[in-house]
């Protein structure tokens, strides 16, 4: 077995009352259980490896400099952190996991909130591309059973979470980064993460991304969320009530 191939391929399976968990086979969690005894153990576990990580890398990568290239630098994980914990985050989607980096600082978020009931569930269709280096950094640091990956394609699982009645506190995004693809993404988040709860994007440089926010900035009431720190990523608070924008109303953007 490759290193990685624990988080497993396939379709979803029940593992919880009232919903599905995508862990995509069912021995994923069994082989990376979380084997540190305290919350406090599991917390520095998670720590070192993320700076393990950022320091070193990963065992494999997809060509020269890729890493740095496509990896969210750790000062800016370190803010998506922050901001799930200040949002008191329980239940988080994340789209893209490539290298873990985003993965391993919003599993930190989670346990340091220290809910019974966290949950982070990764979509991304790629893992093989990255040698499952994204699925290793889960399972190395203890946190699989925090953890469910499936591996298809974002635009196919989020109205499977949506029919299955799943309501996140938040939202990564760093997928695809073609419009369609981002503003599909973005649709389905706007009904899947709660009145009120965040959606952060990365690489909101990019005009793709970047208009297809705009959407939801101008005709559903996203609004910029302050950031704690200088960061490249981009967050947007969902209004409460959630807005149902008029057709005649429509403002070009």
């Amino acid at each position: 077995m490759r290193r990685g191939d624990e988080c497993g391929r396939g379709r979803p399976h029940d593992s919880r009352p009232g919903g599905r968990r995508y862990c995509l086979r069912s021995n994923a969690i069994a082989g990376g259980r979380i084997e540190t005894k305290t919350e406090d153990e599991l917390l520095e576990k998670v720590r070192a490896v993320r700076r393990n990580l950022a320091d070193v890398g990963p065992a494999h990568l997809r060509s020269a400099g890729d890493f740095d290239c496509i990896s969210l630098p750790s000062s800016d994980g370190d803010v998506l952190r922050d901001l799930l914990i200040a949002e008191g985050a329980s239940t988080v989607i994340e789209i893209g996991l490539a290298y873990g980096s985003s993965a391993l600082a919003i599993a930190e978020a989670l346990v340091a909130g220290g809910s019974t009931r966290a949950r982070h569930l990764i979509i991304d269709a790629y893992q093989k591309q990255f040698h499952g280096s994204g699925c290793s950094a889960i399972v190395e640091a203890g946190i699989s059973g925090l953890c469910s990956l499936c591996e298809e394609r974002s635009q196919i699982v989020l109205p499977r979470l949506l029919s299955d009645g799943l309501v996140a506190d938040a939202a990564f995004v760093d997928g695809s980064h073609i419009f369609h693809n981002v503003f599909v993404d973005l649709f389905y988040l706007r009904e899947l993460v709660r009145p009120g709860g965040l959606v952060v994007l990365d690489d909101c440089r990019y005009a793709s991304v970047a208009s297809a926010i705009r959407y939801f900035e101008v005709n559903t009431g996203w609004r910029a969320e302050p950031m704690p720190a200088p960061t490249r990523l981009r967050a947007f608070r969902l209004p409460n009530p959630r807005i149902e924008p008029n057709f005649e109303s429509f403002k070009p953007f």
